[in-house]
């Protein structure tokens, strides 16, 4: 999740949002349904706008440092974890599930409790690395003129994939043939997204906007790209570019208005997503175990404010691993390079 040109605050701010609405959904909030339909198109997108034209060996091998290496840490990890402690407590010691299958979801990254128990999130970072590698590969191998074509044929397969079976391939790969389109949508559009704005975008903005809470409204199905569920796929692109492209360009604007302050806290979020993606649920874990010892509180039920309250509780509790993580083990959080 990081990149290796000039870090840019606003890109930063929406990396932001979209890891605190990772945070957020996990929470299950009544708009879950609707962070469900942005907030994993908006990562694909924003990765894109980082791609280069020309991917080499070095390239790939820098990426696959970033992504995968802190994927099979914190994998193996958090697999420890809920084995020595996790499944004995809560929902998952009342599942009955099988040790066997989650340690080889460490190596399979898809699937339910049945196969990730231990820390579901992390699907997104093999499946991310696949999205890069095809991606190399049709800029690599692929004329120019034919690339548009083939990502949008690798997306219908993805979709189709998804209507056909219920089988999930390994590190999503199904997915990641979707995912492809948000990401060569980032790398086509990051001419134009990173150029200076002009006053009348405000207007480009608030129609995207509408288009993204139209599609989103009338997708008869909650989206949730993990399990490769898409509703209506063509309102689900729809919902999907339309609000990752104007989240973007809002906080980009907001930035040229010198307004980026405001959203400070969410530069810090968009710099590390890693551990945030990695741990965010563990931090919950060790809230709701608080709660039940200090205030014996046996059902977890929250109100709608406490929710949201709730996931910045947890990104504070995960401040002091963050700064530990990027002082001594920056790996962890995909930071083994120059940037």
């Amino acid at each position: 999740m990081s990149y290796a040109s000039k870090r840019l605050n606003w890109i930063d701010q929406a990396r932001g949002l979209a890891i605190f609405m990772v945070v957020y959904g996990h929470n299950f909030p009544s708009v879950e349904p609707y962070i469900y339909s942005v907030h994993v198109p908006l990562f694909f997108l924003i990765s894109g706008l980082f791609q280069s034209d020309s991917v080499s060996n070095n390239q790939i091998l820098r990426r696959a440092k970033q992504l995968l290496i802190p994927y099979f840490i914190w994998a193996f990890a958090l697999f420890g974890f809920w084995w020595a402690v996790g499944r004995k407590f809560g929902k998952s010691s009342t599942q009955d599930l099988s040790v066997l299958d989650n340690f080889i979801g460490v190596f399979y990254a898809q699937g339910g409790p049945e196969y990730m128990d231990w820390g579901i999130p992390l699907w997104f970072l093999p499946c991310i690395f696949l999205v890069f590698l095809l991606h190399a590969g049709i800029t690599r191998f692929i004329k120019t003129k034919s690339q548009n074509i083939l990502v949008l044929i690798l997306g219908f397969l993805g979709i189709l994939w998804a209507k056909v079976t219920e089988i999930h391939l390994p590190w999503s790969i199904d997915v990641a043939m979707v995912a492809l389109l948000f990401f060569h949508g980032g790398y086509v559009l990051k001419n134009n997204l990173k150029s200076p704005t002009e006053t009348r975008q405000w207007w480009l903005i608030i129609v995207l906007f509408g288009l993204h809470i139209t599609a989103f409204y009338f997708n008869p199905e909650k989206v949730d790209m993990y399990r490769s569920t898409y509703g209506a796929p063509l309102l689900f692109l729809i919902s999907g570019f339309t609000g990752a492209i104007a989240y973007l360009m809002l906080f980009k604007k907001l930035s040229e208005f010198g307004l980026s302050k405001i959203f400070k806290p969410l530069v810090y979020l968009g710099q590390n997503t890693v551990v945030i993606l990695a741990t965010h649920l563990r931090a919950l874990t060790l809230i709701k175990a608080t709660l039940l010892m200090v205030l014996g509180w046996g059902a977890f039920e929250f109100t709608e404010p406490e929710k949201f309250l709730l996931a910045w509780g947890q990104i504070a509790l995960l401040m002091p691993v963050i700064y530990l993580i990027n002082r001594y083990a920056p790996i962890l959080n995909g930071k083994n390079a120059t940037r």
